[in-house]
């Protein structure tokens, strides 16, 4: 049979249709999965067209392909043995119904089934474009092009603000270029970000890259007059300007945490004594005063505590006066806070104060609506055990939207991120992902993935990513986007 057509009459052409034959319709038809045979030369993930007979054409989506034949183990072993052997073979194709779109503009799957022996043809661009939501104008995110197809994707930036992203790969996938992609898109539309960096990888964005391929209509751009970098380390992340904090506020259990002292509870009440002596006597004090109160209290055993407060000071994360957020969150502008050299206590401490402000500020209105941003995400917001920043990050991914606070998360091991902060990203661009547990994470949040599309995230080829919500109708594979401005992410070559 050699992949021929069930009947031989059909032509590889149809008039009526304007699109090539891919097979036909057999066996037991429902409404959701289809089974042809194919006639022609044809990849998983192609775009077909089914003729319904009450919804008119619709849009199906080829999953997985087969070659069965009559080869048994019987035959093997006489090919095996250099016999001539008569071997008869088909190609058999299953088909996802996507849908098509009613009088409505809504997307519809058919109510009754198919017909068997119907034609299956390649899909024609428009109908793509309908039915997938696919515009052809330049008010998105453009990602990327939908993979085997000229059909830019560009998701809404509304909606990715307004119920959060995720992006999430495995290590070398190229998860932080992916992000860059979408960043440069939130800054050509003058999109208010502050961006957590804990690798210095984003100040990238400032300088053109170098852009190998002009087939995406992408040339290289910088975007230095947007971004501003922040550091509680400048002196290592060169460029940057000193992110600092009042002492006003801090609790003992957060200066612990930061000097990676022991909690144990002698330390909390000595730190508690000390800062309630300070506030009654003097109302404003810093970490200096602090210090000295203790050298000056020789009676009780705070050595150690002397200690880890001298060496919290020369990190140089207080101030007396400290950076303020209006400065850090600009209307239209994009801040980078750089961790890159900060111990992880200060990390921590770092995150939860600015997310909390930033949360609080856009509860009053005080601040113009943003997305946060935070590379390596589960450090922030982990699923087993619980940090600072924890409970923020779960109010954001709640409650952020009701106040114009959108959410980007962004990690190598999205089962290690809390499940009730990554459910809440409506929106994911899925690289190679391989871990089980991670894999079984993204199955539980993204909605309108099927088991075919589970097992192409774990084959996904570095410059393709599967992306969900962000307005598209379903789930799509997609060729992204050549940066227009430098990786920082980039893996360091050691030969």
């Amino acid at each position: 049979m050699d992949g021929m057509c069930l009947t031989e009459h059909i032509q590889r052409k149809d008039d009526s249709n304007g699109g090539e034959l891919v097979g036909i319709t057999y066996g037991d038809v429902g409404t959701t999965m289809l089974q042809c045979n194919i006639c022609t030369p044809v990849d998983r993930g192609e775009y077909v067209m089914i003729q319904h007979p009450t919804a008119g054409n619709v849009l199906g989506r080829v999953d997985s392909i087969e070659r069965r034949t009559n080869v048994s183990i019987e035959k093997a072993m006489e090919l095996s043995e250099g016999k001539d052997v008569e071997i008869e073979e088909s190609m058999i194709g299953h088909v996802h119904v996507i849908g098509y779109r009613d009088q409505r503009g809504l997307l519809q799957i058919p109510s009754n089934p198919f017909r068997a022996g119907e034609k299956i043809y390649f899909a024609e661009e428009k109908l793509i474009r309908d039915v997938l939501g696919l515009k052809n104008d330049d008010t998105g995110a453009y990602i990327g092009k939908l993979k085997g197809h000229n059909i830019p994707v560009r998701l809404n930036i509304n909606s990715i603000a307004q119920k959060h992203l995720s992006v999430l790969a495995k290590t070398g996938s190229g998860k932080s270029y992916t992000t860059g992609v979408v960043i440069e898109e939130m800054m050509k539309h003058e999109v208010t970000m502050v961006i957590l960096d804990p690798h210095g990888e984003y100040p990238s964005l400032a300088r053109p890259g170098k852009v190998s391929s002009n087939d995406f209509g992408v040339n290289p751009r910088g975007y230095g007059d947007m971004i501003t970098e922040f550091s509680p380390n400048p002196e290592i992340n060169q460029g940057a300007r000193r992110l600092s904090f009042t002492f006003k506020n801090m609790r003992p259990i957060e200066l612990l945490r930061m000097m990676n002292a022991s909690t144990r509870k002698s330390n909390v009440v000595a730190l508690e004594a000390a800062m309630t002596r300070l506030e009654a006597s003097k109302g404003f004090y810093d970490i200096q005063e602090l210090i000295m109160h203790f050298k000056r209290n020789e009676e009780d055993d705070v050595s150690s505590l002397i200690r880890n407060l001298e060496d919290l000071e020369k990190k140089g994360i207080f101030a007396s006066t400290g950076t303020r957020m209006d400065e850090i969150v600009r209307k239209g502008k994009t801040s980078i806070i750089t961790l890159k050299g900060t111990p992880p206590d200060v990390q921590g401490f770092v995150v939860n104060r600015l997310a909390t402000a930033l949360f609080e500020l856009r509860k009053r209105n005080k601040i113009p609506p943003l997305i946060l941003f935070a590379e390596e995400a589960h450090n922030f917001c982990p699923q087993q055990g619980k940090i600072e920043s924890s409970e923020i990050f779960q109010t954001i991914a709640s409650e952020g939207r009701k106040f114009g606070l959108g959410l980007g998360i962004i990690t190598q091991r999205a089962a290690k991120v809390d499940k009730n902060v990554l459910s809440q990203c409506n929106t994911q661009i899925i690289l190679k992902v391989t871990n089980p547990n991670d894999i079984r994470a993204i199955e539980s949040s993204v909605e309108g993935i099927t088991k075919d599309m589970t097992e192409e995230i774990q084959r996904l080829p570095i410059g393709e990513a599967i992306i969900s919500g962000g307005g598209l109708s379903e789930p799509l594979i997609v060729d992204i986007r050549p940066r227009e401005t430098q990786d920082g992410g980039a893996s360091i070559k050691v030969v």
